[in-house]
């Protein structure tokens, strides 16, 4: 028995056990009693998960996954899954810390990291393979082409490392694009809290004009008089650390 790759679930499942064995190896394991897997298909990854002392969850849509992964996996049961990672609430789950890893389906990919931001604080490591563009992007530094809004965001609460790239060819069926591996440690920068929908405003609306100059991209949220004369607005979004838009946030806010 085998599952059936299924195009409008973005299914490319990975065949090579090497960049299996990777992949769950960048997590640490440590600090947190729970693993969510996103996507597990056949259980690539889910056959060393299960191996691990935490407790694993698998957020799975494809009932043909499903009984195939309770099928050959005795540790696996219905209590196992957890339905569709987007709506998932995390809350209900455990509020204990969980980590999450997977193989995501790439037309969701962007949508996935902005849920794991959602719930940064009780997320404190995540594991991924995304399309490489996607990857790159996430791991971006200030002054490339791939440092934009998903660089910032997600980089405001998690140092990235990009951990290695995968070749089409040991997926069935495979993917048109390779594809990356990321890892995404909770880190403890300061300041943001309390500011998340002020920061995402600024960043969004920074990189949404990338060509101009802060001062003309920002003007559509009514920059604080106070700040008409900061360094920053003479500079373009890219220029701008993770650091420089949390910094800059905070005295918005103050001069409100």
């Amino acid at each position: 028995m085998s599952v059936k790759a299924k195009k409008h679930l973005g299914q490319h499942f990975l065949t090579d056990e090497n960049i299996a064995r990777k992949i769950v190896e960048g997590l640490s394991f440590e600090n947190y009693g729970n693993v969510l897997e996103v996507g597990p298909g056949m259980g690539v990854l889910t056959k060393y998960l299960i191996e691990k002392e935490q407790k694993l969850y698998l957020a799975e849509i494809d009932t043909e996954s499903i009984e195939y992964l309770k099928k050959h996996y005795e540790k696996i049961t219905e209590d196992s899954f957890v339905g569709d990672f987007l709506k998932h609430d995390f809350a209900g789950l455990e509020k204990e810390q969980i980590a999450i890893i997977g193989n995501f389906p790439y037309n969701i990919s962007s949508q996935i990291l902005f849920k794991i931001i959602d719930y940064y604080e009780q997320i404190p490591e995540m594991v991924g393979m995304f399309q490489k563009e996607v990857a790159e992007r996430t791991a971006a530094v200030p002054r490339t082409k791939d440092y934009g809004i998903l660089s910032v965001l997600i980089q405001a609460y998690y140092d990235v490392k990009y951990l290695f790239t995968v070749h089409e060819n040991v997926f069935n069926p495979p993917p048109k694009v390779k594809s990356g591996v990321i890892r995404l440690t909770r880190n403890p920068k300061e300041g943001l809290f309390g500011n998340e929908v002020l920061f995402k405003q600024i960043v969004k609306a920074g990189f949404n004009q990338r060509r101009k100059k802060l001062s003309n991209a920002l003007k559509v949220l009514n920059i604080p008089e106070a700040l008409k004369t900061h360094e920053f607005l003479d500079k373009r979004a890219e220029e701008l650390s993770v650091a420089d838009f949390i910094s800059f946030t905070t005295l918005w806010k103050e001069n409100q």
